[in-house]
């Protein structure tokens, strides 16, 4: 059977990963149905994200709809107002910091959010098998990895932080949903995203936004944990791949195939830095400041994406250093952007947590 994709609903359309797919699928030249972003627009999402979509689509193809997943009335009244007839879950409290300090939002939003979601899904669509609801979840389920191997869509799930216990438990509720009552849904387990429209508490845009500043570079522990990092378009590319081509049922990893330790990460982003202002890299490498580590800190990450590679045909194809490079550019030059978002509550919790 083949799938419907006319009326696409979004949820988290307006934070970083979902703006970047909803530019993404603006430039599809093989989908030409309607977007429907459902964001509630907390801290993190910004409706900024999307000003050109919004301009160029709004009230034909795209439509913003302020509403919390939890909202059980407000998720059914989309479902009819609209006839999604496909879902593509975003939507999630994401920082592991802000999970240690705060978990209660992480256990409402994550898991009680996707279980309202997926209900939502299962009363609107019935019977129907050409609908899909696929959700967006993180490699950092699987816990922690010694100095070799990767996480595999067999891996067992470890998750060590509040955070990623709630995205585990949502995987759970997923695939509980498709095995109890045929709801068809797939799953992506994707590694750390870097690029344009990020939140600046993430390490990549808050090492940029600092170095730019002239302000310390914070590195937890002695700097030595490793993660894969994967450009948010080669993930949007996936995410795509998988609701086109994906089967029912199946989980696929996506990954960068791109591992850096933190400390290294951090040398070259200041040395890019540095070829972008004309000054001495030691400027930027001399502001690096170790920091007490964060509890339940996983050492090691890294995606084995050969499934999605061999069977739906997808590849990371942007190289780290190009986007890392295009990505320190694109929050030099997006001022207005960053300065709006550093206000408020993103300023008085990076103040107390991280200079506090």
């Amino acid at each position: 059977m083949t799938r419907a994709l006319n009326n696409i609903l979004i949820t988290g359309g307006a934070g970083f990963i979902g703006s970047n797919f909803i530019h993404y699928l603006s430039g599809q030249k093989d989908f030409q149905g309607r977007i429907i972003n459902a964001d509630c627009l907390t801290y993190a999402g910004n409706p900024e994200n999307l000003a050109e979509i919004e301009e160029k689509w709004g009230g034909k193809r795209y439509f913003f709809v302020k509403a919390n997943i939890r909202d059980h009335a407000s998720m059914k009244a989309l479902f009819s107002k609209y006839n999604i007839d496909t879902v593509i879950h975003f939507a999630a409290e994401s920082h592991v910091d802000r999970s240690i300090y705060g978990p209660k939002e992480f256990i409402d939003t994550n898991i009680i959010g996707t279980f309202t979601l997926l209900e939502s899904a299962r009363e609107s669509w019935k019977e129907r098998d050409d609908v899909l609801f696929h959700h967006i979840s993180t490699d950092e389920v699987f816990g922690s990895l010694g100095e070799k191997g990767a996480f595999s869509e067999e891996t067992p799930y470890r998750p060590n932080s509040p955070y990623s216990a709630s995205k585990a438990s949502s995987d759970h509720l997923v695939r509980a949903y498709f095995m109890t009552y045929g709801l068809p849904a797939t799953i992506s387990n994707c590694s750390n995203n870097y690029g344009p429209y990020q939140f600046p508490e993430k390490m990549i845009p808050l090492m940029i936004l600092n170095a730019l500043e002239g302000k310390d570079l914070p590195v937890y522990g002695d700097g030595q944990n490793i993660r894969d990092w994967l450009y948010v378009r080669d993930h949007c590319d996936a995410v795509w791949t998988i609701v086109n081509k994906g089967k029912k049922g199946e989980t696929y990893n996506v990954g960068g195939e791109n591992e850096w330790k933190n400390i290294d990460l951090v040398r070259l982003l200041c040395r890019q830095v540095s070829d972008l202002t004309g000054r001495s890299s030691d400027e930027y490498t001399d502001r690096i400041r170790f920091v007490k580590d964060r509890p339940g800190h996983d050492r090691r990450y890294a995606i084995n994406c050969g499934k999605i590679k061999k069977e739906l045909g997808w590849k990371p194809s942007c190289h780290f250093e190009q986007g890392l490079l295009e990505t320190i550019v694109w929050y030099r030059d997006h001022s207005p952007w960053v300065n709006n978002v550093k206000n408020g509550s993103y300023k008085e919790w990076v103040e107390k947590h991280y200079h506090g």
